[in-house]
């Protein structure tokens, strides 16, 4: 027996291998839904009820699920060719219909919202006998656990205990690793995302603090809160209280004539919501949710900052940094889940951007005029950017174009001195 053995020491060179069973399950669970510290229970529900949260969300959630998603093909005709794979199962549940319950939107809108409040998207995948997939249903995913068997491959159990599935409810369903098509957000192993809203659960208690106040303020008549002093003793405080309440408590009762009997006063204790600069607080929260989500505030209605010159590339920003990545993740994930492995070098998805980035008319024609005299844009190209009909090829609707004024840099002054003949006087 070695010395390190006998010590219970391990060499630098051989490691004790880590249980990876739990670093799968437990990944997800870093960060869980609880009580904040401002007291408030923060969950997925709560904080859909933040005004910002919802905002944020919707809009994300909108804005991936409108773009189309295509599946494309290379072809060999030409580097970097690619063409339409309508001929493919999958292009058909991507663009239109993935199961028959649910439109393309409706699915991806559902997981895009999985994703900005749990941090995981889930979908069970159906395939036939060839493998080919014939329809992707969403799983909630705080019912879904992901875990390793002792052969190291990942493998899902979902908590059926609603009646989703029928004959299924209060069971746990076993799926596969080819079974799940499994979107996860930012995470510490890469196989299991944390939910921001958990994370961010002390920022969005502290929103959920400042509006129960707010409420409770306009509740109570939009008065501060204070006492009833009385000269002698009382025999029963709670039933004053209560008719206190029921007179002037509340928005509607505000700015009543209080009239008090027996020597009784009314002295204020709390300061005001100016004190306590309660609208510079509700404003920080709106901007610190759009920080967390990373979404320019002028597009959840928050114009303070946004001016004409900016919102543009604001709304470039939007597009290259908040909805970019989640386009890329859903995109990888459909290669890895939904594409045999000889398919994903034949095919891949694309999301069409296009549309977000359409700018003015009068800088869409200036780019189209700009692309058809330096020849890599055709009359064709620009009528199907515009939805428009397309012209026909022999009349040179997919002619390409090219100013002819154009020389290479050495050519210059070349044919200066060369006096070029008609080709009828030639004849």
């Amino acid at each position: 027996m070695g010395l390190l053995k006998w010590l219970g020491l391990s060499p630098r060179d051989a490691p004790k291998a880590p249980d990876i069973r739990d670093d799968v399950r437990d990944s997800g669970q870093t960060f869980v839904f609880g009580r904040a510290d401002s007291g408030e229970k923060v969950d997925e529900k709560s904080a859909m009820q933040i005004a910002a949260v919802y905002a944020c969300v919707r809009l994300l959630a909108e804005t991936v699920a409108g773009l189309p998603l295509q599946l494309f093909k290379f072809t060999s005709e030409r580097e970097n060719g690619k063409e339409k794979a309508r001929e493919h199962p999958l292009y058909k549940i991507l663009y239109r219909q993935p199961n028959p319950e649910m439109t393309s939107f409706t699915f991806r809108e559902t997981m895009m919202t999985h994703l900005l409040l749990w941090g995981n998207a889930y979908a069970q995948v159906i395939r036939d006998g060839k493998n080919n997939v014939l329809g992707l249903y969403p799983l909630q995913p705080d019912l879904v656990e992901v875990d390793r068997n002792e052969q190291g491959q990942i493998y899902y159990i979902y908590h059926a205990y609603t009646d989703e599935v029928p004959g299924k409810n209060n069971k746990d369903i076993f799926l596969r690793y080819d079974e799940v098509f499994h979107v996860p957000g930012l995470g510490f192993n890469g196989l299991v995302g944390f939910s921001p809203i958990a994370m961010m659960k002390n920022a969005l208690g502290a929103t959920l603090a400042v509006e129960k106040y707010g409420s409770s303020f306009f509740k109570n008549g939009a008065q501060p809160s204070g006492v009833l002093e009385h000269p002698g003793v009382l025999k029963d405080p709670s039933k004053i209280r209560e008719n206190w309440m029921n007179v002037y408590g509340g928005a509607n009762n505000a700015h009543k004539i209080a009239v008090l009997e027996e020597g009784m006063s009314y002295k204020a204790i709390s300061l005001p919501p100016e004190d306590s600069q309660f609208l510079s607080t509700r404003q920080f929260s709106v901007q610190e949710i759009c920080r967390i989500f990373r979404v320019p505030p002028h597009l959840v209605q928050d114009l303070e900052h946004a001016t004409f010159s900016n919102i543009e590339h604001q709304a470039i920003d939007y597009l290259c940094y908040s909805v970019g990545p989640w386009l890329t993740r859903i995109e990888q994930a459909i290669v890895k889940d939904l594409l045999l492995e000889p398919e994903q070098e034949i095919y891949f998805p694309k999301f069409n951007v296009d549309g977000l980035l359409r700018g003015d008319y009068l800088s869409r024609m200036s780019g189209y005029a700009t692309g058809i005299s330096n020849g890599f844009l055709s009359p064709n190209d620009v009528r199907r950017l515009e939805n428009m009909d397309l012209i026909d090829p022999e009349k040179g609707g997919d002619d390409f174009y090219l100013n002819g004024g154009y020389v290479k840099l050495e050519d210059a002054g070349r044919y200066a001195h060369e006096t070029i003949v008609p080709e009828s006087e030639e004849k």
